[in-house]
């Protein structure tokens, strides 16, 4: 088989908004979602400011019982989930399969738990976490919800796990192993763990306490490192086929998918870009399209020193003479980082820029540090928008790319 991957429905629940339209609304408007953070001791942190959700009342999507079992990242999921299944219904559950993807799992219960173990004695650790600790508890939770009795997976890969997700949904649909495949990528490690370790590692933005929304800088000589995000973005993906049987709304496919390691180092990425440049090729070999077909770049972009030279390096082995000629932007200047959430956010705001025909901004880029790239700064561009790719990267070497195209 052969069959084409439609994106029928996407929700989102981020520091821009609790649902897509609002985190849209946020991202191309140039509003950021980074503030100071609160709730969390930082007070020994050079880390200050990250993209808390706020206002997410979880009794809205789960039982009290539910909303205290699970993770935040998985209940964030579980609400964007709501958003991208509206309406839906699966011709048949046994094609239809749920991934949930995370870079990091379920790091908060996983803490609390351990917590209680030392504060409280093994009787008061929740056996809960045997099962809502794993990179699929989202997963295992919507599939029984919606009844999906296809295959049910967690899937991790860093900050690209969900472009992975999405690409393996993708991969089932063309090949005929399922006929729609709930994507769901989420991540939330604000926490005093998770925001110390990044921050020993040099990744994070210190400082920035007074001007939280100046500190993510993608492609700007200033930058110094990425702004730490929670969130979650859904993405109801389907056959051409199953689509058009029951009416469904498209919004755009997944037309192809690239997938690589850079086998050279645990958290830095390859200098000269080309195990990310691999997986770019491999993405628009699959969809069948060159380069030049290519009207604009959702890019990576953290906002850390290595990161950026290293995409803008494999950008130019990309497109070679082309690349000014592409539109570039880094949505995370406004989002902040999602981690493994991060993949699914730019899949979806990749498809909305092209539905709306406009490139959201890259903000705080007063100096760009790759004058060969024609970014999109400070302001939303009009653009005839036909194929976006959407690039993401993470520790471990992991990159995944992906070409999506308007219906």
């Amino acid at each position: 088989m052969n069959a084409r991957a439609f994106v029928t429905g996407i929700g989102a629940v981020t520091p821009n908004g609790l649902d897509m339209t609002s985190t849209w609304d946020a991202v191309v408007s140039g509003r950021s979602g980074i503030r100071a953070l609160e709730g969390i001791d930082v007070s020994d942190l050079a880390v200050k400011v990250g993209g808390q959700v706020r206002g997410f009342d979880p009794l809205a999507h789960v039982s009290r019982s539910d909303a205290k079992r699970l993770d935040r990242h998985a209940l964030y999921g579980i609400a964007a989930a709501a958003e991208a299944m509206a309406g839906f219904a699966a011709h048949d559950p046994h094609r239809f399969g749920v991934t949930a993807a995370t870079g990091s799992g379920a790091v908060s219960l996983t803490q609390e738990a351990v917590r209680a173990l030392d504060a409280h004695g093994p009787r008061r650790v929740p056996p809960g976490v045997v099962v809502y600790g794993g990179p699929d508890a989202a997963a295992a939770f919507l599939s029984e919800r919606y009844g999906a009795r296809g295959a049910g997976v967690g899937t991790a890969a860093t900050c690209a796990s969900g472009a992975v997700g999405l690409g393996d949904a993708l991969r089932a649909i063309r090949h005929g192993y399922a006929d729609a495949v709930l994507v769901v990528g989420a991540d939330d490690c604000l926490n005093r763990v998770n925001l110390a370790v990044n921050s020993m590692l040099g990744a994070l933005a210190p400082g920035f306490a007074d001007e939280p929304w100046r500190a993510s800088r993608p492609f700007d000589r200033a930058r110094s490192g990425f702004v730490m995000s929670a969130g979650a973005t859904a993405l109801l993906v389907e056959s051409e086929e199953h689509a058009r049987r029951r009416g469904a709304d498209v919004l755009g496919e997944i037309a192809g998918y690239g997938v690589t390691s850079d086998a050279y180092h645990a958290t830095a990425p390859r200098p000269d870009g080309s195990g990310a440049a691999a997986a770019m090729r491999q993405a628009l070999d699959d969809a069948r399209c060159s380069p030049a077909d290519v009207d604009h770049v959702n890019a990576h972009g953290t906002g850390t020193p290595l990161n950026d030279a290293m995409e803008a390096a494999a950008l130019h082995s990309v497109f070679g003479d082309g690349l000014g000629a592409v539109p570039v932007t880094s949505t995370k200047s406004t989002t902040g980082h999602l981690l493994g959430g991060a993949g699914t956010l730019e899949a979806a705001l990749s498809l909305l820029a092209m539905r709306d025909g406009l490139i959201p901004p890259t903000i705080n880029l007063d100096d760009p540090a790759f004058p060969e790239l024609d970014v999109v700064a400070h302001d939303a561009r009009p653009a005839a928008l036909r194929t976006v790719l959407s690039t993401s990267f993470g520790f471990g070497g992991h990159n995944a790319a992906l070409v999506l195209r308007a219906v």
